[in-house]
């Protein structure tokens, strides 16, 4: 989809949060309607881009620290958004060819642009499927089929429950994925905040006025998320501050991005 389309008014397509992703990002699977909103959100919170560049590169380093450092080679990713490479299946799959990787999200426009997930490595496996997070019975009995569930697996919630008010209990839909995982899987999760700069919350504002509720938490509610669980160091910082050792071009240099540039409290954790 080119970055020229425009979607008429009075079509109905409202802004997606995944597309806004994309655009943060980069992408260009995005509407003029996500473009608009993009724009002021801009000016609500100039660094959404680095917050939105940051939280994916936590993520690529994640990965490479559960695959290359605890020989986990099972991921199931929830919240996956519009595939942007590289992907998780690229990063998991570069340590070892043999990964398997279940995607789960549900937006639709994803689900057109899934293909781009399913092509890994002859000896790996990926899959996805079209589900909401708030559904985790259903994501749970569909990444069996594709994942082993006596063995490690790494959970990946990134940037996924700032999108879920307290009503929607976040935290009991945590515990029950994490509850069917075997001692030795991860949680690896990223989560919007307003203390490293209160114009997060601007951004949650101007979101909210298009329809789309965002929920930043403090460092203490998103530490609850990893409640029973062992944190890996640094433990949860803001997310340019976990292992930048593992960037793929090296690590970023001192002073290259804030941590009040971010946004976003970042962490991982492993199931006893």
């Amino acid at each position: 989809m080119s970055d020229e389309t425009v979607v008429p008014e009075g079509l109905g397509i409202r802004p997606h949060t995944a597309r806004l992703y994309d655009y943060f990002l980069g992408g260009k699977t995005n509407y003029g309607v996500d473009r608009k909103l993009a724009g002021e959100s801009l000016r609500a919170y100039p660094n959404a881009m680095v917050a939105a560049r940051q939280n994916r590169a936590f993520m690529h380093r994640a990965v490479r620290h559960l695959a290359r450092e605890l020989g986990i080679r099972q991921f199931l990713d929830i919240g996956t958004g519009i595939p942007t490479a590289p992907n998780l299946h690229q990063v998991a799959q570069q340590e070892h060819a043999d990964a398997r990787i279940v995607y789960s999200d549900n937006d639709p426009i994803v689900l057109a642009h899934a293909r781009a997930l399913m092509t890994g490595t002859v000896e790996g496996a990926t899959d996805y499927i079209e589900a909401d997070v708030r559904d985790p019975d259903l994501i749970l009995e569909h990444a069996g089929k594709t994942l082993d569930f006596d063995q490690p697996i790494a959970l990946s919630l990134i940037a996924l429950l700032h999108f879920l008010p307290d009503s929607d209990a976040p935290g009991a839909i945590v515990t029950r994925l994490l509850e069917e995982l075997p001692g030795g899987s991860a949680l690896a999760l990223s989560h919007a905040t307003a203390d490293l700069d209160p114009d997060m919350q601007l951004l949650a504002d101007a979101y909210a006025a298009r329809g789309l509720e965002v929920r930043p938490r403090t460092h203490e509610e998103s530490l609850r998320f990893f409640d029973g669980l062992t944190m890996v160091e640094p433990g949860l910082v803001a997310s340019c501050d976990w292992r930048p050792e593992l960037e793929d071009d090296g690590p970023q240099l001192p002073g290259m991005v804030d941590r009040s540039e971010v946004g976003v409290w970042a962490g991982l954790a492993i199931k006893p």
